[in-house]
């Protein structure tokens, strides 16, 4: 007897669809075959299924029992084929009725007691099932229940065991499905518990990371030890625009595909921040592996990439970044195929000045040598920073302003307002553009075309930036990224035209190229 089901696999982030066909004939020894490239986990399912089968009550069939995963030619991974098989095995054996197994897909993993338990990219699997008008809803373990809910165009049924779903598609158990608590999950989890209040000091700091945070800027502060980078750097997701729905579930299927959601939390409601180590490999930071997996940047995307200590990062590996900054993806190629993961993240550097860190603290003797200071800042190459749209210094703060208690600084509340009003009128500006099939919604998007369209200069402003990019030496495209600098100086304080007051700050963020990397 042939039985027929729906499952998913998962290839990347993407949820590619899988066929689980069964069929069971008379042989004189009990033999169980799985085909359809199947990786080890996969084959390992035969015989968790087996012992799921016969302690949750259920006979084993005593026949030739051949598994066919289709299509052939996708690679199957995981162990999320353990319960559409085990309800396979059981139709084919005449133990279930099959009338619902069409409507429904199948994901799952079994305990070798018959309990269901969870898989990864639960929510890539439901958006994926929900592109099939065939498919009335999907069945999953009941810890996946509530992340695969969040799309809300399809049933989701969760079951805790396989009796359970047994029961389920026999018709003997009416279970519910789950439902979407999406404004739920964004209210619980969308606070942050710090601030931009926190940090003493570094006003002019502040006002670069409000900036950053309104055109979605690259940022790079250079600093001594304990001057306030990390804390700075930290503090920049609670004065960007909330996740929106969208965002977040782009967001969360890069998360549940690698198995990474925090415990209880089916969604992100606020935007990621990473912040790898220095030691990290170049697969660990874009992506890579066999099959491809997601690296550092794609967690990231919609959110913040912090790389502390730029310096001591491998110069291979920061290079492998420069295209994703372009490009907001990254597609990672091998020999039978290649996935493209999204990487549309906003990049915050530190730096010391020195090996030392106090070549620029007043305060401290620098014992560094130039050599030793040209060696340990060409670790960052000129391209890289060139795709730096800010290049700020952090100083020391002075101890009158550590100790007042009554001097307040500026808070995230006060910031964000300016950041959403700058990020009004960019969606304003904006509205419809495309470039290369990814919509531009921010300044630091615009294409050269856009630049010259919304950055127009007077003379005064034209003859201010010629002479800053004969005298530093400036690049094509640090030149584009002053004027998209100057448009969000103009956003933040509603002005429509570009002033020589707003290009000569945009020009001042970009000293650093003078200073440390001619």
């Amino acid at each position: 007897m042939l039985a027929r089901l729906k499952t998913f696999t998962l290839l990347g982030i993407e949820a590619m669809p899988v066929d689980v066909e069964v069929d069971i004939s008379p042989a004189a020894m009990p033999k169980t075959i799985l085909v359809g490239l199947p990786d080890a986990a996969v084959k390992e399912s035969t015989h968790r299924m087996e012992r799921a089968i016969v302690n949750s009550g259920y006979i084993r069939p005593s026949d030739r029992v051949v598994i066919n995963l289709a299509p052939g030619d996708l690679p199957k991974q995981a162990a999320s084929f353990d319960l559409p098989v085990a309800l396979g095995v059981l139709a084919g054996s005449g133990q279930l009725a099959a009338e619902q197994l069409d409507q429904y897909a199948v994901i799952g993993e079994l305990a070798l007691e018959g309990l269901a338990r969870p898989v990864k990219g639960a929510l890539s699997i439901a958006i994926e099932a929900a592109k099939n008008p065939q498919l009335r809803g999907l069945v999953v373990p009941a810890a996946n229940a509530c992340e695969a809910a969040v799309v809300d165009r399809l049933e989701i049924i969760p079951v805790e065991s396989l009796t359970q779903a047994i029961g389920f598609f026999s018709g003997e158990i009416d279970l519910a499905p789950a439902p979407s608590q999406l404004r739920h999950w964004f209210e619980r989890f969308s606070s942050y518990d710090i601030d931009f209040g926190d940090v003493r000091g570094q006003e002019s700091a502040k006002r670069a990371m409000m900036l950053a945070a309104a055109g979605r800027h690259n940022l790079m502060m250079l600093g001594p030890p304990g001057s306030g980078k990390t804390m700075l750097a930290k503090r920049m997701p609670t004065i960007l625009p909330p996740l929106c729905a969208a965002e977040s579930i782009e967001t969360t299927r890069i998360y549940s595909a690698l198995g990474q959601l925090p415990a209880g939390q089916p969604l992100l409601a606020k935007r990621p921040f990473r912040s790898p180590h220095h030691t990290i490999s170049d697969a660990g930071l874009v992506g890579g592996g066999s099959p491809p997996a997601p690296g550092e940047i794609s967690k990231a995307h919609n959110g913040i990439l912090f790389l502390d200590e730029l310096p001591e990062f491998n110069r291979k590996t920061l290079e492998v970044m420069r295209q994703p900054l372009e490009d907001g993806i990254v597609t990672i190629s091998r020999a039978l195929r290649s996935s493209t993961f999204p990487a549309d993240f906003m990049l915050i550097a530190a730096a010391n000045p020195c090996p030392c860190g106090y070549r620029s603290d007043p305060r401290r003797s620098c014992n560094c040598t130039p050599p030793q200071v040209e060696k340990y800042m060409s670790k960052i190459s000129g391209p890289l920073m060139d795709r730096i749209d800010l290049h700020i210094e952090v100083p020391a703060v002075p101890f009158e302003e550590l100790s007042s208690s009554t001097t307040a600084g500026t808070t995230s509340d006060q910031m964000r307002e300016e950041v959403l009003r700058a990020r009004t009128r960019q969606t304003d500006r904006f509205i419809n553009s495309i470039s290369n099939g990814i919509p531009v919604r921010y300044n630091a998007q615009m294409t050269s075309r856009q630049v010259r369209q919304h950055c127009e200069l007077n003379k005064a402003c034209k003859q201010m930036l010629r002479h800053s990019v004969e005298e530093m030496g400036l690049s094509a495209r640090a030149h584009d990224k002053i004027l998209r600098v100057a448009r969000t100086i103009a956003d933040v304080a509603d002005d429509d035209s570009l002033t020589e007051t707003h290009l000569a700050e945009a020009i001042g963020y970009r000293s650093l190229d003078r200073d440390l990397w001619q």
